[in-house]
């Protein structure tokens, strides 16, 4: 292995790093040197040229890189990686074992120790997401360690650094599709070889089996931005009597009756819409529409022809719209995949939304990410995902 450039810290930041504190960031270092490559390993040291930790360059959308260890001896090789990797896969054995759940995160990247990627199974193949250059300086080595698991029969990936999103097929066998996974003993239609997304966000798992466990059972729902509809058919098992779906994207329609039809579900007796959500909103206060439960899980950023939505600034305007046309009693399910404010954060933009109704609201339930999606508790950041249960009181 390489030897590992020496990076100078500023000294303000020299006790985050010791204590744990995971990526790299360039505006933290007394200089950085304009010929560091993709892949470089990196060694931190403070004021007085003393070791802190050891990374490498990778530049994605967080930051510059990860760090990988505070051990001086170890080293970036194929060892260190097994062992990472092997320790990550045996924390999912209650996941392996679940026959009615086939599909969930086996490498969280930072939070399972490595940065940088990460790797979803879907019953017995893999997505790798590359979200730098540098990191997929290791592809081969970390692709080899992964086919070793006799769990693992085909990988595909998504290099999240590129545009290009061809070739995703790259190591063992080839999966068919659609492949069908379960989640909860429900069915989903998977695609690993058809863009960024596969069909299902694995990290709403536990949302989705709350919604079949105890609050769809005789509820008209509207499933906002849905995507393929996979709340829908969590609420339709959990004996919703209606579902509506509504998200902007043309594909939503065919991909939405798929999922309805490989769980013997009638697509024909749901509401499929393709609109701009916020428009749905207008038409269905317009109609006097209202639902006993609404799910609302917007992307963090959003445009249509006529709006633009961002997470951070445009959440409670939203929601006061949700709140117009949610039934007496009802329960909005408000989540946001947005890393930029914590939970704390959220309740505060949901009692802003709040602040202009004459309805009361109450927090039943919160969730974040399922336990699969290990966080490292140094990087709380890594715990994107913020979901609110809000019953309403009249």
């Amino acid at each position: 292995m390489k030897n590992s450039i020496k990076l100078k810290l500023f000294p303000k930041f020299t006790k985050g790093y010791k204590e744990g504190y995971p990526l790299i960031l360039k505006e933290r270092f007394e200089k950085w040197p304009k010929d560091l490559q993709e892949g470089d390993l990196v060694e931190l040291i403070d004021t007085n040229g003393q070791f802190v930790a050891r990374g490498y360059h990778g530049k994605q959308n967080k930051g510059d890189g990860w760090l990988f260890t505070w051990d001086k001896q170890q080293q970036l090789d194929e060892d260190f990686l097994t062992t990472v990797i092997t320790a990550a896969i045996e924390k999912r054995q209650f996941l392996f074992a679940d026959d009615s759940t086939t599909a969930f995160r086996i490498f969280n990247g930072e939070g399972d120790g490595f940065g940088g990627f990460t790797a979803d199974f879907y019953d017995g193949y893999l997505v790798i997401q590359w979200y730098s250059l540098g990191v997929y300086s290791f592809q081969k080595m970390i692709l080899e360690i992964f086919l070793s698991f006799p769990e693992v029969k085909g990988i595909y990936e998504k290099r999240r650094f590129q545009e290009d999103t061809k070739d995703d097929f790259v190591a063992g066998q080839k999966a068919t599709f659609p492949l069908i996974i379960k989640e909860n003993g429900i069915n989903y239609a998977t695609y690993l070889d058809d863009g960024w997304m596969t069909g299902i966000f694995l990290d709403q798992r536990d949302v989705r089996r709350r919604i079949s466990e105890d609050y769809a059972v005789s509820k008209n729902v509207l499933n906002t931005f849905s995507y393929t509809g996979a709340f829908s058919v969590a609420a339709l098992f959990g004996g919703a009597s209606k579902t509506t779906s509504v998200d902007v994207a043309g594909r939503s329609l065919s991909k939405t009756k798929e999922q309805l039809e490989v769980n013997g579900l009638d697509p024909s007796s749901q509401a499929i819409i393709v609109e701009d959500v916020f428009h749905y909103f207008k038409y269905a206060l317009r109609k006097k529409l209202t639902f006993d439960l609404v799910v609302v899980d917007p992307p963090s950023f959003a445009r249509t022809k006529k709006v633009t939505f961002r997470a951070a600034k445009d959440y409670p305007a939203m929601l006061r719209e949700i709140i117009d046309i949610t039934a007496p009693n009802g329960t909005i399910i408000a989540s946001t995949n947005y890393a930029g404010f914590g939970m704390k954060a959220f309740k505060k933009l949901i009692a802003e939304a709040f602040q202009t109704s004459d309805r009361t609201y109450k927090i039943v339930e919160t969730h974040s990410l399922p336990a699969d999606f290990t966080v490292n508790k140094n990087f709380p950041e890594g715990n994107y995902l913020k979901v609110l249960f809000l019953t309403l009181d009249k």
